[in-house]
């Protein structure tokens, strides 16, 4: 009778390596044969976990998190909204004194003599249409301001383009009326502080913010 007879059919069973973690998954514990960790062996780093990135301080830029542009008005954007009512205003007064002025045409042709002259007459009416003109046209360049100056607080980028052709057509009328008593100057002062104050990045960022 021998002993280890490696082909006993009676004698225990080989021994099976340990199973592994399924197909497809990483080895959580250390691997077959490694020795086993003590109180002196670091632990496996934890896997990465994947998601979206945090703003935890937020854009430094656009303080509270958000990262698409301000939350307030910008000075500067206040500014010229501001200055852009003051051309509204200018243009406002404008189209009051052509108001008056029509109001007196009449009695001011007849103090001259112009009325019962046929030539006299037909420059007089045409004197008067451009006056007529002028009227409703500060009347629409009154009415523009208003509109561009409500858009402030929810219009996009338009509004600001618009505000600099806007001051830039006031320019034109700051020329006009440079002998109102210095309402010419004001005018175009007023305009050229609306241009530089609307191309400002602060201005652009202001009206390019997504809205939700």
């Amino acid at each position: 009778m021998s002993f280890g007879e490696p082909h006993n059919p009676y004698g225990p069973p080989p021994q099976q390596p340990p199973a592994g973690p399924p197909y497809g998954y990483p080895q959580q514990g250390p691997p077959p044969g490694a020795p086993p960790q003590g109180y002196g062996t670091p632990p496996a780093p934890p896997y990465p976990q994947q998601g979206y990135p945090q703003y935890p301080g937020g854009d430094p830029q656009y303080p509270g998190g958000h990262p698409g542009g301000p939350l307030t008005m910008p000075g500067i954007t206040r500014a010229a909204q501001i200055l852009l009512g003051v051309l509204a205003l200018a243009h406002a007064i404008i189209a009051g004194s052509y108001v008056w002025v029509l109001s007196r045409w009449d009695e001011e042709m007849l103090e001259a003599g112009v009325t019962g002259d046929a030539d006299a007459e037909r420059y007089a009416d045409l004197g008067k249409g451009v006056v007529v003109f002028f009227l409703g046209l500060a009347t629409v360049f009154t009415l523009l301001g208003v509109a561009l100056l409500l858009q402030y607080a929810k219009g996009g980028n338009g509004v600001r383009v618009c505000s600099i052709v806007y001051a830039s057509f006031a320019i034109v009328t700051g020329i006009f009326m440079l002998a109102a008593w210095g309402l010419g100057l004001v005018i175009i002062a007023v305009a050229v502080l609306v241009i530089v104050f609307c191309a400002k990045r602060a201005t652009a960022d202001w009206f390019r913010r997504p809205r939700y």
